[in-house]
């Protein structure tokens, strides 16, 4: 019985290898991975499980992140990208600094993106809201190694010490390098929970000693009431950072700042106040469109013009907010 199925098989193959191999053939180029992603469109996802305030208060309504949705590139998704709408190819190295990054040196940036951006959405919501707000530390991250330069600092390294000297802040990181007599320094480093004492090579630009490398301070403050994040791990990047600084103040103050609507954004909040400009904005207004948004909110600038040639195109019935600032963004929704 087992003999004569494994016959068939045989036979089957013999008869249509020529089809086989065009499968095998087939499958593999489609398959085969480029140095692209597809951007194929986004969503919205309520914030309110991801940022909680102590005892805050509720609102009618909700402030939603905006996301886009993204497929790694093969050949067979490359050349949709030409023929389905709203489909978008994106460079690998539009995400690297440098030609010699790999992917764990951007996703520990982006990861660490999310972390600048909570913190400066902590400070500016607890400042707008007259609760008090204490630094408890800065840490000094390296996030991009410029391969020009030759030293053993990594990307992913957290600075503490120059010459054997503490620095808490990188303006103190930047004031000690200044201080070498010479071209060779000391630099501590935490790496994988171990520290390691780098002999490092100074080079100069414009009159300025560097290391090389370019760096990112994380601030951690002391609030109250408390402010807890639980992003998913798969969450990441700047972008949150307006809508999660509405979230904490909506939650720290009276009244209902989103006065009952289904509120999404996007945009960075950076260390002046100011909302910075994002990646792919039109498919985040498409994606809060679709979700059921009434109001989404858009940095001022280019983006705003992008997400008002787009909600033109598409017929978007939503509610454009384009914001400056922090502030901006406050008494827009105010005004509502």
């Amino acid at each position: 019985m087992l003999k004569k199925f494994y016959d068939k098989i045989k036979d089957f193959i013999k008869e249509e290898y020529k089809f086989i191999l065009f499968l095998i053939v087939f499958v593999v180029i489609c398959t085969w991975p480029v140095n692209y992603y597809i951007v194929i469109g986004g969503g919205i996802s309520d914030i309110s499980d991801r940022v909680v305030v102590e005892d805050g208060y509720s609102s009618d309504g909700s402030f939603n992140l905006s996301y886009v949705s993204e497929l790694k590139g093969t050949t067979l998704s490359y050349l949709l990208s030409y023929v389905m709408p709203h489909w978008k190819k994106v460079s690998v190295d539009d995400y690297k600094y440098t030609t010699d990054e790999d992917y764990q040196d951007i996703e520990f940036r982006s990861e660490l993106d999310l972390l600048y951006s909570n913190s400066n959405a902590i400070y500016y919501a607890y400042q707008l809201a007259n609760q008090p707000c204490k630094v408890v530390k800065t840490d000094v991250y390296v996030i991009v190694k410029f391969s020009e330069y030759d030293n053993p600092i990594e990307v992913g390294d957290k600075l503490l010490k120059v010459n054997n000297i503490e620095c808490s802040t990188l303006e103190e990181f930047q004031k000690e390098i200044q201080k070498v007599d010479g071209n060779k320094v000391n630099v501590t480093v935490l790496r994988n929970g171990k520290e390691r004492n780098l002999d490092c090579k100074l080079y100069e630009e414009k009159g300025i000693k560097i290391l090389g490398v370019g760096l990112q301070s994380v601030t951690t403050y002391d609030v109250d009431p408390e402010v807890k994040f639980q992003f998913e791990k798969n969450e990441s990047g700047p972008s949150a950072g307006l809508i999660t600084t509405l979230s904490i103040y909506d939650q720290l103050t009276k009244g209902d700042l989103t006065n009952g609507k289904l509120i999404a954004g996007t945009g960075t909040i950076e260390v002046d106040g100011s909302i910075g400009q994002i990646g792919e904005v039109e498919y985040k207004l498409l994606g809060a469109a679709r979700g059921g948004a009434e109001v989404f909110l858009v940095p001022a600038g280019e983006n705003y013009q992008d997400c008002k040639k787009m909600k033109k195109e598409e017929n978007l019935d939503i509610k454009l907010i384009p914001v400056k600032n922090i502030e901006d963004a406050v008494e827009r929704l105010k005004q509502l």
